[in-house]
């Protein structure tokens, strides 16, 4: 065992983890082998004793059982086939106002948020079912490919969130407030997208051209029927879920049974349930899982290392040490967390980096809600902020030739968006009751 100091002990453990994950190792290895090295090294022999500990822990932590069930509900949803009647459903009733396709995809991003709880699946149905329209009737592929982007990243915000499930724990804040904190975080940043393409569209009318009369004219009963046949179902699938958990009735991880659930019979209305479907569910449920549980895994040790060797105490005393005060301290971690965004996965910045700044947001007097709010919508930026930029490669991955679409063309479409993040969490600063006033009525 190497006796030393917590300074020395920090940079070692950053610079491994850097290095590591920079040589193209897997996230959760990374971490883990981070944590094995620096433990042997920093701690002895019982760091064994401490794993063993850490592992149990999260595999009988009941919260992140309701991890499989929303993804596998997600992923029924996507097998149903309700998303592409109800993008068709948005298409005709803003297809007259310009740049109304490109809207159409931010809110049919937020509804299709509130089903599917992962970015992966949002990004590839809008991939699949929305850019093909707007390119095929004249958008501008920076225009198309950045509605893609920004509408698809909101689904890892807007609940049923994977990583609200994992933020909660990690701050010890109730992951059913977290669900009701997001919903206007997330509608604010849906309704801040749609004033940014309307004004853009009246600017550059080229980049948007209405569409033609003849392709959006069906009769109001018609429009208000596939409305509803489009809405109802996705609806009673929301309100199963997040209902039950705003009204008390059941706890994330019970809702998220009962989403699963109701995401079945829901495939089954659409006469789409089989034993295929069922088996492709279920074995891309365990691999999505398997992936994010070696994360976890990982993740916990390392920061049980980090923490235990008085690192965090070194990070705190940094922060602290900022001029400005609380807002001085919000925003280096801001900064911090928006550079971590840009070079790993969001689920290793939440598992690394909340047990470290969340007791630095309490030494300072912020509301642990409206902070963690505020790190959640931070990480909206990690998602289309190369080099790392999910959005941007789930977007590519779903592309075709014929379509003519480069990163370039991407990344240009959605770095504005890191922008209007940017004045999301500006205004969550200056009215931090749009975060804080739903989950203060929730019934308990």
């Amino acid at each position: 065992m190497i006796d030393a100091s917590p300074e020395i002990i920090t940079v070692v453990m950053i610079t491994l983890l850097i290095l590591l994950v920079g040589s193209g190792f897997p996230l959760g290895l990374a971490l883990g082998g981070v944590a094995l090295i620096s433990g042997v090294l920093f701690f002895g022999p019982a760091i064994f004793s401490l794993f063993y500990d850490r592992l149990f822990g999260v595999t009988s932590n009941y919260t992140f059982l309701a991890v499989p069930l929303f993804i596998f509900m997600g992923i029924m949803v996507e097998k149903s086939g309700v998303s592409k009647q109800l993008f068709d459903t948005l298409y005709l009733w803003l297809g007259g106002v310009r740049g109304g396709l490109a809207v159409a995809t931010i809110w049919f991003g937020t509804i299709l948020a509130a089903t599917v709880g992962v970015i992966a699946a949002s990004v590839t149905m809008l991939g699949l079912i929305a850019l093909p329209s707007m390119l095929q009737r004249g958008y501008s592929k920076e225009l198309s490919t950045g509605a893609c982007c920004a509408g698809g990243s909101l689904g890892i915000l807007i609940p049923p969130s994977i990583m609200l499930i994992f933020y909660g724990p990690m701050a010890n804040i109730s992951v059913g407030q977290l669900f009701m904190a997001a919903f206007p975080a997330g509608f604010l940043l849906s309704g801040l997208y749609t004033a940014y393409i309307l004004v853009r569209c009246k600017l550059r009318p080229l980049e948007a051209p209405v569409l033609p009369p003849e392709e959006r004219n069906v009769p109001m009963r018609r429009k208000l029927y596939l409305l509803v046949t489009g809405l109802l179902p996705t609806v009673i699938l929301i309100l199963a879920v997040l209902g039950s958990i705003f009204l008390g009735i059941a706890a994330p991880t019970e809702a998220a049974a009962v989403g699963a659930l109701a995401a079945t019979i829901m495939v089954a209305a659409y006469r789409r349930l089989n034993f295929r479907v069922i088996k492709e569910t279920c074995f891309a449920t365990a691999g999505t899982f398997s992936m994010v549980f070696i994360v976890v895994v990982g993740a916990t040790f390392f920061t049980s290392i980090f923490l235990g060797l008085g690192c965090g105490d070194v990070v705190n005393a940094f922060v602290l040490a900022t001029p400005g005060g609380k807002w001085g301290a919000l925003l280096v971690i801001m900064f911090i967390i928006f550079v971590l965004g840009m070079l790993i996965d969001w689920m290793g910045i939440v598992l690394i980096m909340i047990p470290i700044v969340t007791p630095i947001a309490s030494a300072v007097g912020f509301d642990p809600l409206w902070f963690s709010m505020m790190i959640i919508v931070n990480l909206q930026m990690s998602f289309i902020s190369p080099p790392f930029a999910y959005a941007i490669f789930f977007l590519k991955a779903v592309t075709t030739p014929e379509q003519g679409i480069d990163t370039g063309h991407i990344i240009r479409g959605a770095v504005p968006y890191i922008g209007i993040i940017a004045i999301a969490l500006a205004l969550m600063a200056a009215f931090p009751a749009i975060v804080t006033w739903l989950p203060g009525h929730m019934i308990r």
